[in-house]
């Protein structure tokens, strides 16, 4: 389920915008589809990002995955609490689940991505 006031990207990113920063997650289809995971290569801090890039990669039981910036900036935080407990991103995907934060150089680029409704209704497949 696609949580409302989120954006959303074709490659199961999520956005949250705070300030001029944007939250960055996977959705919760994208973690039921990958299965449960077990390891999260953390985002370098300070790393400057384009939209599209590879953010880091994630390893579940099925495969690993890579997840990418949505937004282009520079990585200012990454979710520690995924190095004690990749699981969070399974259990609280757009909660304590969160991967990194990317201080937004161009806050237009949100503006390409999907609604709650519009993911809904891409991940209806």
């Amino acid at each position: 389920m696609a949580e409302a006031g989120l954006k959303f990207t074709k490659s199961h990113e999520w956005i949250r915008v705070e300030g001029g920063d944007a939250v960055v997650g996977l959705t919760d289809y994208a973690q039921g589809e990958l299965g449960d995971i077990v390891f999260i290569e953390q985002p370098e801090k300070g790393k400057d990002i384009a939209s599209g890039d590879v953010l880091t990669t994630v390893e579940s039981v099925k495969s690993v995955s890579e997840i990418f910036a949505p937004v282009s900036g520079e990585v200012v935080d990454a979710n520690a609490a995924l190095d004690d407990d990749p699981s969070l991103i399974n259990s609280d995907p757009y909660g304590q689940g969160w991967i990194a934060k990317i201080r937004l150089r161009d806050k237009s680029e949100i503006d390409g991505t999907m609604t709650a409704e519009e993911y809904e209704e891409l991940t209806k497949g």
